[in-house]
């Protein structure tokens, strides 16, 4: 049965589309359609805007302990919803409903209650000489979110704008919206003041560009491509507001002489893999000894052979299709990039998994022999994809993981934490795991060079939607 939103949230109220248009949803793992939601207008984007302008006033007045309130609400309402959450999720972007549950339904669900926790203990004023310093709201936010973690990433941004004291309008993936629906249906349940949340789909060029360029926007919270990203930051700048951009990366995962060669490369596939490699933070470039080449090639096509894809919903795989025929003919054409510039692919290739045809699947992909001046190994192409680089030296080994115009992520692997550290230290990206270090949803996460500007979740996060303001004593 398809799933039918013919609104927008705005103020407070679901408001029926003006246009009769449609955009599709697709369901990942049958191509067959899923949802349809409606277009939005210029005119509801602003509308949207007008209805977080005139509710910032009364919310940046609302105790913090009170908008910790509303957020510990809405975060034990997606704990009630994981299931459908989940669910949803695997259907619209292919993660396998096993993974889904726990990282795109059960982080959100931390991401709100963090920041309900946060809102309520936040220091908002300290004394600095004759100066007290006040932390406000930086005002009316729009946020624009990707489809690869939707929920997550709508989280990062409304949870720590919420907690601020920011009113919002978000402009969700039209290609995985349905989550945001949900979330709204959540919003409106726990009862949110009218205007403080608001929700407009549709295409970015004419919803997500006319929410950037409202004049009562005061900061844009961007996560997607690198190409969109300077869009937004273009559109802003005529206005000088605020912008946060999380955007690509192509992250390294150098796996030193000493190390667990069996662990890391192990560990290092499936973070290549995860979500069928659609992962902003993925580490898609292996950096390996050359004279351990032979022996990680070995171990990488064994642990590749594990991720067989198979269907989202009933599958038992942890690697699931791509989130669109689009996705899936991108994927294609960079394994076909990375043959014709000379990589020597040992496993994968174009060909579809065998007993997939319906479905955006690809066969999960490995090339050795890549040098990082190869296509494959400078641009992000999310999908599961994994490039293996030899290198003969631990200063090369920095050098090719720096070279990159992103800085998002990392690993490094080594015998002991301290080397692995000492490395680490050297890699000039917003986050790096050492030696198989979780992903810690507390942790600051954003990048360096083109991989974006500032940082969200946990306290870094929290602060990006925040003026400091100096009040001088006499």
């Amino acid at each position: 049965m398809t799933i039918v939103r013919d609104s927008f949230y705005i103020n407070g109220e679901w408001v029926k589309a003006s246009s009769p248009e449609t955009l599709e949803v697709t369901s990942s793992g049958t191509g067959e359609l899923y949802a349809t939601i409606p277009v939005g207008t210029v005119e509801e984007a602003n509308r949207a805007v007008e209805a977080a302008a005139g509710a910032f006033a009364a919310w940046s007045n609302t105790s913090p302990k009170e908008r910790g309130e509303f957020l510990t609400r809405i975060s034990e309402k997606l704990a009630e919803r994981a299931d459908e959450i989940a669910l949803d999720i695997a259907n619209e972007v292919g993660m396998p409903l096993m993974l889904a549950k726990g990282i795109q339904a059960g982080i959100p669900t931390m991401t709100f209650a963090d920041n309900a926790k946060r809102a309520a203990e936040f220091t908002w004023e300290e004394e600095v000489g004759n100066s007290t310093l006040v932390r406000e709201p930086v005002g009316v936010v729009a946020a624009i979110t990707p489809w690869n973690y939707p929920l997550h990433q709508i989280a990062n941004k409304v949870a720590a704008s919420l907690a601020a004291g920011c009113t919002v309008v978000l402009k969700p993936s039209e290609v995985a919206p349905i989550n945001a629906y949900l979330l709204a249906d959540i919003i409106h349940e726990v009862g949110l003041p009218k205007g403080v949340f608001n929700m407009v789909t549709g295409l970015g060029p004419v919803v997500g560009e006319a929410i950037v360029a409202h004049p009562k926007t005061d900061m844009v919270s961007f996560t997607g491509s690198t190409r969109a990203g300077k869009r937004v930051m273009q559109i802003a700048a005529e206005m000088v507001k605020r912008v946060s951009l999380e955007l690509g990366g192509k992250s390294a995962n150098i796996i030193l002489e000493d190390a667990d060669i069996a662990k890391a490369v192990g560990d290092g596939v499936f973070k290549c893999y995860l979500n069928s490699g659609q992962t902003c933070s993925a580490l898609t470039r292996m950096l390996v000894p050359r004279s351990r080449l032979a022996e990680v090639e070995d171990i990488a096509v064994a642990t590749a052979a594990a991720f067989a894809p198979a269907d989202p919903i009933t599958g038992t795989s942890f690697l699931g299709p791509l989130v669109s025929a689009t996705q899936q003919q991108r994927v294609r054409d960079y394994i076909n990039k990375g043959i014709d510039e000379g990589a020597r692919i040992i496993c994968g290739g174009v060909t579809p998994p065998e007993g997939l045809e319906k479905g955006y699947y690809v066969t999960p992909t490995i090339f050795s022999d890549v040098t990082n001046d190869m296509t494959i190994a400078q641009e992000e192409i999310f999908g599961p994809v994994l490039s293996i680089i030899p290198y003969d030296t631990e200063d090369e080994a920095v050098a090719i993981a720096n070279d990159s115009n992103y800085g998002l992520a990392g690993g490094v692997w080594a015998s002991t934490d301290e080397k692995a550290f000492e490395v680490a230290r050297k890699i000039r990206t917003g986050q790096v795991e050492i030696n198989g270090g979780a992903f810690n949803v507390f942790a600051p996460f954003g990048g360096y060079k083109q991989s974006g500007i500032g940082r969200e979740l946990g306290q870094y996060g929290f602060e990006e939607f925040l003026e400091v303001k100096a009040i001088q004593h006499g």
